[in-house]
């Protein structure tokens, strides 16, 4: 079994890396955070180390040379002093090219360890990433996306003092996959011996905002956004890591008559709507056609029976369907139909259409089977 040392694990990176390597059965995780004294012993004891930790928020200047650079030294020292040659994967920032006392702390601490490396002919991974986002980042600390999310989430304004800024941004998911590749002995490694990790998103910050701002709208107009690309997926399950506790919930506008009810449940303008319903036993809905919009039956309770007719013919076609035995019923074009419950407890049906309803444009047209 392979002892890996993770230092900053209970940071953003640190708690979400390690969340990782406990799936793997041939990896014992040593934990090193801040206050923790065990630095020497663990660094005896480890195969492999992960350095995530650093200071980018201090109270004052000199606390980035100390947490940043003098730190890393340290950690050089000790592995110089075990006698160990372990391979080491140290985060830096694309902000270590700034001339800044954050920057330069961490070009600092790369130039410390491409030297311990050459010297001790060890590996060395060194990542500059840009800004990272997904769950479990701190808000209001040094994250936009983090910010953001939580804010918005949570009812409370954020500022914009550019939105015409562009982010370079990564997500977490990558960044660890990147670092397990690194342990696997696979980094991405640059000409320039940097390490990156291949797959970044560019967004505005007025993109941005928007983009959080349609999930939080989207519980109450029920629509949410294109999740075709992979950076709206990420950012909306970022999102959600933000939500308070007590907000998890939220209700659906249920719509009763004499039938039962009806509810919409989400909405996309690239796969429709999904809604459903209660009908009491007896009971028929429908009884219209559409000219191009198409719908999918799914009784999940109950017992009914579907019925067809061609707008042009006699012929009526029926199914029998229950939540017994799930099947799932087509409703073609041209095609008057209805759902009557035939059982003795009310149905439960699950509807599915492929555009999002138009009061303006239903293309519906009533018309008895």
């Amino acid at each position: 079994m392979k002892s890996v040392l993770v230092i900053g694990a209970g940071g953003f990176i640190g708690k979400n890396l390690c969340a990782a390597l406990e799936q793997r059965k041939d990896i014992n995780i040593l934990r090193y955070g801040r206050g923790d004294t065990r630095l020497a012993e663990y660094i005896s004891r480890a195969d492999f180390i992960f350095h995530l930790a650093g200071v980018n928020r201090p109270q004052h200047f000199e606390e980035f040379d100390k947490g940043n650079r003098a730190f890393t030294e340290e950690l050089l020292t000790l592995l110089e002093q075990s006698g160990k040659k372990t391979p080491l994967v140290i985060i830096s920032s694309t902000q270590a090219v700034l001339d800044n006392p954050y920057g330069l702390s961490k070009k600092a601490a790369e130039d410390a360890v491409f030297k311990w490396a050459r010297r001790n002919d060890t590996s060395v991974y060194v990542y500059r990433l840009p800004n990272v986002f997904g769950k479990w980042c701190k808000p209001n600390y040094n994250s936009v996306v983090a910010t953001f999310c939580h804010n918005i989430a949570h009812g409370l304004p954020i500022q914009i003092n550019n939105p015409a800024t562009e982010l370079t941004l990564v997500y977490i998911d990558d960044v660890v996959a990147e670092l397990l590749a690194a342990l696997n002995g696979l980094p991405h490694i640059g000409e320039n011996h940097f390490c990156s990790v291949p797959r970044t998103f560019k967004v505005s910050l007025q993109q941005l905002a928007e983009t959080i701002y349609t999930f939080a709208e989207s519980r109450k107009n029920l629509t949410i956004p294109n999740f075709e690309g992979d950076f709206a997926r990420f950012l909306y399950a970022t999102y959600t890591s933000y939500l308070p506790e007590y907000g998890f919930g939220y209700e659906l506008e249920m719509k009763h008559d004499h039938r039962g009810w009806l509810a919409e449940f989400i909405k996309s303008r690239q796969f429709g709507q999904i809604f459903i319903s209660r009908t009491k036993p007896g009971i028929t809905r429908g009884n219209h056609w559409h000219h191009t919009k198409i719908e999918k039956f799914l009784v999940v309770e109950g017992e009914a029976v579907i019925k067809f007719r061609k707008i042009e013919t006699d012929e009526v076609l029926e199914y029998k369907v229950s939540g017994e035995q799930l099947k799932v019923i087509d409703i073609p074009a041209g095609y008057t139909h209805s759902i009557t419950n035939t059982g003795q407890a009310d149905l439960i049906t699950l509807f599915w259409a492929d555009i999002i309803f138009d009061q303006e444009k239903p293309d519906t047209f009533f018309l008895e089977v």
